[in-house]
């Protein structure tokens, strides 16, 4: 049985370098996976996560050099966190500062400590302060501790109008359970270990989102296998109405997809085959992996893709 929460979330940003640097060098993450936009192989889609790509763990983006900025609204993920040892939220605003990181002062939100801070191309993203984070496995880089590091989601907020329609969805479809409320915010939790929460803040009438750089295209959460993906599906249309896309083949799992009531584009992932499938694990991220179909035009796309450091 899988566990109930994200598989992964997906982004837009901008230049290639600079959002690798980003959350490799400055978050210490790891590049888990180079590969292409199936849909325009044109554009790299790269995955960063743990030492093997963990569901719960895994942040992907579009990379466009020249993208226009998004903007966060309606219909939209309002902020990305990631979950870290709580003893370590210090160390890591010493680093923010250090490092020139545009983040705010630590708040207490449902009880635990959250550091919010922006990427280079204004993606909100928060670390989370979690009591005993540090005795799990981490991947660390030379200049962040393993007492430190990024453990995977903590889970990501979503700016909606109304939190009722896509609560129904979360906790009927999707296996999550309301947990609490905090002001206009809902908090939903699953069971997995990483990318375990939703919350849902519900502001009424406000401006729109606008999709770009520094915001993300769409969350994916978790299937066990094909079978409880298309159970999932099948429930999404006939007790919910919605529109779900036939099962698509990502490579690294296999996909359907559907606009939730508030405006989010979701997505269920399968947890297999994972992202060893075409490279070892103490390989990962290090050469550019083609699916099938596309490896043909190898040549051409090579071509057009910016160097990644």
């Amino acid at each position: 049985m899988s566990e109930h929460g994200l598989h992964h979330v997906t982004a837009f940003s901008g230049p290639t370098a600079r959002t690798v640097d980003f959350y490799t060098r400055v978050l210490g993450l790891r590049l888990v996976k180079k590969t292409v936009n199936f849909d325009d192989p044109g554009t790299y889609h790269l995955y960063f996560g743990d030492e093997a790509g963990t569901p719960g763990t895994i942040l992907t983006f579009f990379p466009i050099a020249h993208a226009a900025p998004g903007r966060v609204g309606i219909g939209q993920v309002s902020e990305t966190a990631f979950r870290v040892p709580k003893v370590s939220i210090g160390a890591w605003t010493h680093r923010f500062v250090a490092m020139n990181v545009a983040h705010d002062a630590p708040v207490t939100v449902f009880g635990e400590t959250v550091l919010r801070f922006r990427d280079p191309d204004g993606m909100p993203l928060a670390l989370v302060g979690v009591e005993g984070a540090e005795a799990e496995p981490a991947w660390a880089v030379d200049d962040i501790a393993p007492e430190q590091a990024i453990r995977g989601f903590h889970g990501v907020t979503l700016l909606l109008r109304e939190a009722g329609p896509t609560a129904a969805i979360l906790t009927g479809v999707l296996g999550l359970k309301e947990v609490g409320t905090e002001g206009s915010a809902v908090r939903l939790k699953g069971d997995a270990a990483f990318g375990g929460f939703v919350t849902i803040r519900a502001v009424g009438d406000f401006l729109p989102g606008r999709q770009g750089a520094g915001s993300v295209h769409h969350i994916a959460f978790r299937a066990a296998d094909d079978a409880a993906q298309e159970a999932m599906g099948q429930a999404l249309r006939r007790d919910h109405g919605l529109d779900v896309t036939e099962q698509r083949d990502r490579q690294y799992f296999r996909s359907i997809y559907f606009r939730e009531p508030g405006g989010v584009l979701f997505e269920i992932a399968t947890d297999a085959p994972g992202f060893s499938v075409d490279e070892p694990t103490e390989a990962l991220g290090t050469a550019l992996k083609l699916p099938p179909f596309l490896e043909p035009h190898r040549g051409r796309i090579e071509a057009v893709l910016p160097k990644v450091a």
